[in-house]
């Protein structure tokens, strides 16, 4: 036995609450799991299509049929009991579990479905039992036969979920009875030679054989969808699902021997009914089973349908009348929806192809759970311990196992079931709620993310590696959004962006609650479309606070390496901002200083104009290229023109630097335009920079390292270039690949 399901088998035979200690209206685990879980997986198949199976396969490729059945089904029923042995699992029982694992939309994408394919199997099984009906009373017409069942069913619902389950105890003996009849009229009448010569027809392959039984073991959740009325529902729901799962394979095991046994294989594939032609006092003690079996599963869905719906409406993915109740449990409003549809989807006439859709619906939430044991167990979750452990390779194996069932089943079905879910799904997504809970995504993202981190740290960084990881500083993010907006454009989705509030005092005696600042700032970030992470960082001074932030913040390879500062409204903190490219270089980071106007809106057929005013490759002039590049890839700048203008001093510098230009801008393929100009005698820089650069969108200049005490003359110098300008940024580049930032890939 595998040493994780030691635990399990432990669980599976400790004995339980006493009956009399359960407080009132709340179920045990035989009553209110086992008998329901097994009477539905001992159903109508077994009796009218157990035969079939074995009449065109033969009896050994009946077995592995069985086998294989059981064993996807075994696997989903671990799975279950993990999970629902991990935390309480509420109303709406396999909903429950994937809402909150996966998250509402996922959960809603996959319980909407449910609650319909609970809904009309009660239709289902009705039809299943007013047809067969027609072998004792042959004029009985079907469809008012059904409605009628479907009444019956309802009302023994609406008394509540306890009585109707107690029903289901004496039908459980009927099939019982009905078993034995077959095996005593087997070894009566039987001939054992037939054990040995049963063999396949032919005329149906094994595929097909096993997507006409399949839906035979898939009655797993009946238990489940009742966990709202469990006493105990993490120690029910993995006692009776995986006791009534060994029940049912036990049983699916002898059956096909003694139907071999004491049947003619030509019989068994065109009589439906053979079972009752074998068996000891046949149609006598058969057909009751029979349709305890139908009824009894129409009980198990009626239950189940109102608190998947019941749950939904809890969740707000449903109206919020539809939770209304009696009692603690009993979901009367979404007992009076189920039985609306049951009965309406009765005048449908053929339910064939919504047969095959509801045994899709079924199987996507079973290879769901699956996948949730599985991601819950990898992600490596500390708060996942449940009481009972299964690898987690042993659930994938069951979800992927549950998809190929499907499309083996009937392609076009499984394909219809998922576009509706993927529609669900994209619909929910797109409605804003709120969750109190973790769901297993952060999880496996945390994994994912640790995982990636550590192999990140054991490479080495290099210039063709390099992607700016900006952090941007603020006094107030809600008033700085266009300056976090350019950090985003100049990362253009490549590395990570952090639009940190600075905030001057004691962090002890500051009233200011900054995870909820922290909050707010995501909050105004998605709102406004941009996507940073948004930070609070309470500091002593403003200077020493950029450089606290800047060296502490990032992790494992992903640190900051370029931050962005805002234009102050005065010199003397321009000055301040000044002093910090010193220290910052030495952390291998840039600095960017600039003023971030609004974009104004384009005319038709109009470009926006990036100029990029260059002072050399091995100054800063590759940076500034290369955020002029993820700029102009951004939508909102899409085609812009990149212009790089340059001022020499006499013709031949002026030569010298188009002839550098023009050989570099092929080899770094950034498409930019060159122009250099010769510096007139009656005009300084600054003047010529301001009547080329006017009227363009953004202007990209150097910065340079200022002596130390002259901070404040270069403040001035730069004030005075940056007042004739749009949006302007001054670069600073501190990077460790100075020079080499465009420089040319490896193909």
């Amino acid at each position: 036995m595998i040493p994780h399901l030691r635990d399990l088998w432990s669980t599976l035979f400790e004995r339980g609450q006493p009956a009399g200690s359960r407080p009132p209206g709340k179920l045990g685990t035989f009553v209110g799991v086992f008998t329901p879980t097994v009477l539905t997986i001992l159903g109508v198949i077994m009796y009218l299509r157990f035969g079939w199976v074995v009449g065109h396969v033969g009896l050994w490729q009946a077995l592995v049929i069985v086998l294989l059945a059981n064993v996807i089904t075994f696997i989903t029923a671990l799975s279950f009991s993990a999970v629902a042995t991990n935390s309480r699992v509420g109303v709406g029982g396999a909903y429950f579990i994937i809402s909150r694992s996966l998250g509402l939309e996922i959960g809603g994408a996959i319980g909407i479905p449910l609650f319909f394919s609970q809904t009309l199997s009660v239709t289902l099984y009705a039809f299943g039992l007013a047809e067969s009906l027609r072998f004792v009373w042959p004029g009985i017409p079907v469809q008012p036969a059904a409605f009628i069942i479907i009444l019956l069913v309802g009302v023994l619902a609406v008394r509540g979920a306890q009585g109707a389950l107690r029903l289901q105890v004496p039908i459980l003996g009927l099939i019982a009875l009905s078993l034995l009849a077959l095996a005593a009229g087997s070894l009566f009448n039987g001939q054992a030679g037939r054990l040995l010569s049963s063999t396949s027809s032919g005329e149906f392959g094994f595929w097909t054989v096993f997507a006409v039984f399949f839906p035979a073991v898939t009655g797993i959740m009946a238990g489940l969808s009742l966990s709202g009325d469990l006493d105990n529902p993490r120690r029910s729901i993995p006692q009776g699902t995986v006791l009534a799962t060994l029940t049912g394979f036990a049983v699916y095991l002898l059956v096909p021997v003694l139907l071999c046994l004491g049947g003619d294989p030509a019989d068994l594939r065109s009589d439906s009914l053979a079972w009752t032609r074998i068996a000891l006092l046949g149609p006598w003690l058969v057909l009751p089973g029979l349709w305890g079996a139908i009824f009894s599963s129409a009980v198990g869905s009626i239950l189940g349908a109102p608190r998947t719906l019941q749950a939904l409406s809890m969740d707000r993915l449903a109206p919020r009348k539809l939770a209304a109740g009696r009692g603690e449990s009993e979901p009367v409003a979404g007992l009076l929806v189920a039985l609306a549809i049951a009965l309406g989807a009765v005048f449908l006439g053929d339910l064939n192809t919504v047969a095959e859709v509801v045994t899709m619906f079924f199987l996507s939430v079973y290879g769901t759970v699956n996948l949730v044991a599985t991601l819950e167990k990898v992600s490596g979750n500390p708060s996942w311990r449940p009481e009972v452990q299964i690898p987690w390779w042993l659930s994938l194996a069951g979800a992927l196992a549950c998809g190929g069932v499907m499309v083996l089943i009937d392609l076009r079905s499984s394909l219809l079931a998922m576009t509706v879910v993927c529609v669900l799904w994209l619909l929910l997504r797109r409605r804003e709620r709120r969750e109190d809970w973790g769901d297993v995504r952060r999880d496996l993202y945390e994994t994912i993310i640790r995982w990636a981190l550590i192999g990140l740290s054991r490479r080495p960084m290099t210039a063709r590696n390099w992607r700016p990881h900006i952090l941007v500083f603020v006094s107030n993010v809600d008033r700085r959004l266009p300056l976090v907006r350019y950090g985003a454009w100049f990362s253009q989705n490549r590395g990570v962006v952090t639009a940190c509030e600075l905030v001057v005092g004691d962090l002890l005696n500051l009233d200011l609650d900054i995870h909820r600042r922290e909050g707010q700032i995501d909050e105004a970030l998605q709102q406004a479309g941009i996507v940073a992470f948004g930070e609070v960082a309470v500091v002593d001074n403003i200077e020493q606070g950029i450089m606290d932030v800047a060296q502490a913040n990032g992790i494992a390879g992903i640190e900051s390496n370029t931050v962005i500062l805002g234009w102050p409204d005065d010199l003397q903190r321009l000055a301040h901002f000044l002093r910090v490219i010193r220290p910052l270089s030495r952390l291998n980071q840039s600095l960017v200083i600039g003023r971030a106007e609004p974009l104004v809106p384009l005319r038709e057929g109009q470009r926006r104009t990036i100029d990029v005013w260059w002072g050399g490759l091995q100054r800063n002039g590759d940076l500034m290229l290369l955020l002029a590049y993820l700029l102009s890839r951004n939508t909102e700048w899409r085609h812009a023109r990149i212009r790089i203008l340059s001022v020499a001093s006499n013709p031949m510098a002026k030569e010298q630097t188009e002839r550098f230009l023009s050989k570099l801008i092929p080899e770094i393929r950034i498409a930019a335009e060159i122009e250099v100009m010769i510096k007139p005698a009656d005009m300084s820089v600054v003047e010529m920079i301001h009547k080329e650069s006017a009227d363009v969108d953004l202007v990209i200049l150097g910065l340079a390292l200022p002596e130390e005490g002259q901070e404040s003359v270069y403040a001035e110098r730069i004030t005075e270039l940056a007042e004739g300008l749009p949006s302007c940024f001054f670069v600073h580049n501190g990077s460790l690949f100075i020079g080499e930032l465009v420089s040319p890939g490896i193909d």
